[in-house]
């Protein structure tokens, strides 16, 4: 079932004829059939059977643990959206220097096209570390060291300029920081070639060390998406594979010190030698690992099966021990060889398999999601254009152009001011809107809006107001729709009123008009009458002082 020693032995019960007969080649052929059925069913189907149910209840274990169980694909998706939007917060980028020749510098060093030369220059310098070979000649070996000389200072040179722009600002990076070691250790590799490989390691580490680098550019180059989700999976899945390596180490330490208590002076055959034995914890470890891939523990079993002569010797002493006999014991070896393959080669070791397929289904679940770590990366990327002071605040007046900065899908063309004063976004003093509210109302518009939502927003909203001290220290006044409500309302309400004096202002010229004509006095009608509209002009001027000063601009483009 372990698909090991089964071809022997499937060849064996070929060549088999009846009990005392000596076997003949394929004497049986029908044994073929039974072993490739065994094999399909026995093999293939239970097995893997065994191990689905494995990988099966890890999942549902899992999901209880993480209680996505009792959610909706629709929560879901909501959850895994908001997880990843509280994992960013905004970055105060970094400011390019006054200087002029800095600046210059500086707008070299931060374009994607010197990144991206950096990346071929790793490449090429991968391509000269495969060419090295160890029989090559000194003319060859010259030609490398110059090669690898011409790296060292481009790569140097790119520490230098970095050096120049960023000024301390180069430290708050982490792949700036391994460049920069990697870069000290590759001159001091150069110069103190001979005395580090006498006494340390070979100065060609160094140069493999610097293929790490290479790993940025996955993140440069949008195209390598499928590479980007494996890498993640990997990662997501590294702390569950640590706690199952443990699991794994504490069953071999434990079934190492009984073999070391029963098999340790087993005789010295088949699979069982100076190097492969029980005799010592550390060749006990040896033996259980190679069990622990399903490899050669029939030829461990074979001789532990020896239970008397003429296969082993019961009365062999051995020196220095009390112990007599280098026979084993074959139904203790045949329990412990068992139960340990279960447990390790079919149980643990397929929990890494559970891990891994799990890993890998959440981050490709994730990178098929309407909204991605990339989103929220691009989104607070924009930001640090809109707010280079880090406040986390933005007016109002500019976020209709961050909006029709964004890429999709959070990306919202202009005219959008509409769509924006109808998210209802709050307010504080100043007309400031927080980020992670215009982030919340953008992601909202991104996956929908549901009644069923509405609880688990809440929740994630408050979980995010504890992580973010700046978002609870303010008090919104105001909403984006509210202000406009506000607005209209003000226009609204100064409209009719100026209708409202200037009917009755027409209707009190056309009283006096007529009183005046009835006496018969009309140069003093209108006399009275220029009065009254200077009084009336003078009602417009104040009512429109008593009008809050927050309408004003609206006052004045209502004139205009």
């Amino acid at each position: 079932a372990t698909f090991k020693g089964w071809m022997d032995i499937m060849y064996a019960a070929i060549d088999s004829r009846d009990i005392l007969d000596q076997p003949k080649y394929e004497d049986n052929l029908y044994m073929y059939l039974y072993f490739v059925i065994f094999i399909i069913f026995g093999s293939f189907f239970t097995l893997n059977l065994f191990i689905g149910v494995i990988i099966d209840n890890f999942n549902q274990q899992k999901k209880k643990i993480s209680q996505d169980i009792f959610m909706t694909e629709e929560q879901k998706k909501y959850y895994n959206a908001m997880k990843k939007l509280g994992s960013k917060k905004p970055q105060k980028p970094i400011p390019r220097p006054g200087n002029k020749f800095q600046g210059m510098v500086f707008d070299f060093v931060t374009q994607q096209v010197f990144d991206i030369s950096i990346m071929i220059l790793i490449c090429l310098n991968m391509v000269t570390m495969m060419v090295e070979t160890d029989d090559q000649s000194e003319e060859m070996e010259n030609i490398l060291y110059w090669i690898n000389l011409v790296f060292i200072v481009l790569f140097t040179g790119e520490c230098v300029l970095k050096l120049i722009s960023l000024r301390h600002y180069y430290f708050t990076i982490g792949w700036n920081i391994f460049d920069f070691v990697v870069v000290i250790l590759s001159i001091v590799g150069m110069f103190l070639a001979e005395m580090i490989e006498k006494y340390f390691v070979s100065p060609t580490l160094f140069r493999v060390i610097r293929l790490a680098r290479i790993g940025r550019i996955l993140r440069l180059i949008k195209g390598a998406k499928g590479i980007r989700t494996l890498l993640f999976a990997l990662m997501m899945s590294l702390p569950a594979l640590f706690n199952i390596g443990l699991l794994l180490f504490l069953v071999m330490f434990i079934y190492a010190i009984f073999g070391m208590s029963n098999f340790a002076y087993v005789k010295r055959e088949a699979g069982i030698d100076d190097m492969f034995n029980f005799e010592t914890f550390g060749n006990s470890m040896i033996c259980l690992f190679q069990i622990t891939t399903s490899a050669g523990w029939d030829g461990l079993l074979a001789p532990i099966l020896n239970s008397g002569e003429p296969d082993c010797d019961p009365n062999k002493a051995h020196p220095g021990s009390s112990v007599k006999g280098d026979c084993g014991n074959p139904s203790v070896g045949i329990f412990f060889f068992v139960s340990y393959i279960i447990i390790s080669f079919l149980v643990v070791v397929n929990m890494y398999i559970a891990v891994i397929l799990e890993n890998f289904s959440v981050a490709t679940e994730e990178s098929a999601e309407p909204l991605s770590e990339d989103d929220f990366e691009m989104f607070y990327e924009v930001w640090e254009k809109f707010d280079p002071d880090a406040t986390q605040f933005m007016e109002f007046e500019k976020l209709s152009d961050f909006a029709a900065a964004l890429e999709p899908p959070l990306h919202l063309p202009k005219p959008n001011k509409v769509q924006l004063i109808a998210m209802d976004l709050p307010m504080v003093s100043g007309d400031r809107i927080h980020c992670l509210d215009i982030l919340f109302a953008f992601t909202k518009r991104v996956l929908g809006e549901s009644g069923e939502m509405d609880a688990l927003r809440i929740q994630m909203e408050d979980r995010f107001m504890a992580a973010n001290p700046s978002k609870v220290s303010y008090e919104p006044i105001t909403t984006t729709l509210k202000r406009k409500q506000e607005e209209v309302s003000a226009v609204i309400i100064q409209r009719a009123y100026r209708r409202h004096l200037l009917k009755r202002t027409v209707k009190q010229a056309s009283f006096i008009y007529n009183k005046n004509k009835t006496e018969g006095g009309a140069g003093q009608g209108m006399k009275e009458l220029n009065e009254n509209s200077f009084t009336e002009k003078t009602d417009i001027t104040a009512s429109t002082a008593v009008c809050p000063p927050s309408y004003d601009r609206v006052t004045r483009a209502v004139k205009e």
